[in-house]
């Protein structure tokens, strides 16, 4: 982790890793949380491996879905690690997204009180890093995060 590049967060999310796993890779449940509420979420196209896609769409409560996010994933590791990009679109052609230029590193393991999540944000210079943290990273996906710990809370008492 390097301070001047990058940003973190981290929840104990009251549910088995499995649970959290299923949230992340199962799209009708990560429409559910991925986007802060009340904007909702459309996912065009979720291919958890190696190169896969992640794609998603946003709206505004009632308004038209516009395009949210073209990424593609780097790392999974079974129910223990995703990364992601958003500066290679979902076809692997470089981009540069706005509002930033990220790879998010999404981390789980195991807790007395269930999944330790851990997310790491980088940025390729302390300006974009700045940037995004001035939007709201800490708002921003501490809410998402909030969502996602619901999600898989529900998943696991089911």
């Amino acid at each position: 982790m390097n301070p001047d590049l990058d940003l973190t967060l981290r929840r104990i999310i009251r549910a088995p890793r499995a649970a959290v796993w299923h949230a992340w890779t199962d799209p009708a449940k990560l429409a559910r949380w991925w986007l802060p509420a009340p904007a909702r979420c459309q996912v065009d196209r979720l291919d958890p491996r190696p190169g896969g896609a992640f794609v998603t769409r946003m709206s505004d409560e009632d308004g038209a879905f516009v395009p949210h996010l073209d990424a593609c994933f780097l790392v999974v590791d079974e129910l223990e690690r995703i990364v992601f990009t958003n500066a290679l679109t979902s076809t692997w052609r470089p981009a540069t997204p706005a509002p930033v230029a990220m790879t998010a590193t999404i981390t789980l393991t195991d807790h007395p009180d269930g999944t330790d999540y851990r997310v790491l944000v980088q940025h390729g210079d302390p300006e974009s890093r700045a940037h995004h943290e001035k939007l709201g990273f800490a708002d921003g996906w501490g809410l998402v995060t909030a969502q996602l710990a619901a999600v898989a809370e529900d998943l696991a008492a089911r």
